[in-house]
């Protein structure tokens, strides 16, 4: 259950006579954090995704700290529990945070994931998200999706909403082939 600061509360405590906890081990159950597929997306880690802002270690295990793609996503109370269990699995306490601000960005994707999308046929966010810090400037512009399934630029969205909040469903007119968008947020 979720505190309200956003705090996870961290795993069992270790038993008593259990094996020390080591560098090596810390830094086994860190790589297995970051490892962790997205519960939506399972072709892309919560690393790759972005959501995974720090972590560090604390006395007694690691604390990871979470942002969320965007308010109400489902998919987090997954996340954490999965991140918890990779610790509780090592008998490491991990202590999951949740951090709101700075809000969570397309921009945060690895390469790596984003061409993990593509792979699996997910279009990836294209192009940086504007910070604007002053007047905007108006330009116009074609936004050019590219089709995962044939590389095709001629596309067309179909509905603003796919398969999840965070994705739009297009169309490829080249290979008439459905496909989702990830969202550039």
């Amino acid at each position: 259950m979720q505190s309200p600061r956003g705090l996870r509360p961290p795993c069992t405590p270790r038993p008593r006579g259990a094996a020390p906890l080591t560098d090596d081990l810390l830094a086994r159950v860190e790589r297995e954090v970051r490892l962790v597929p997205d519960p939506e997306i399972p072709v892309i880690t919560i690393d790759d995704l972005g959501v995974i802002r720090n972590v560090e270690r604390t006395g007694p295990g690691l604390r990871v700290t979470i942002t969320p793609t965007y308010s109400g996503c489902p998919a987090m109370s997954a996340m954490e529990d999965a991140v918890v269990a990779v610790g509780r699995r090592a008998g490491v306490p991990v202590e999951v945070v949740t951090r709101l601000a700075p809000a969570w960005t397309t921009d945060w994707m690895s390469e790596q994931g984003r061409t993990a999308l593509r792979r699996f046929g997910i279009a990836p966010p294209t192009g940086e998200r504007a910070h604007a810090t002053g007047p905007v400037g108006l330009t116009l512009h074609r936004r050019v999706v590219v089709c995962p399934h044939c590389g095709s630029e001629d596309t067309e969205e179909v509905a603003r909403f796919g398969s999840t909040a965070c994705k739009a469903l297009r169309r490829c007119r080249s290979c008439r082939e459905p496909f989702d968008e990830f969202k550039t947020i």
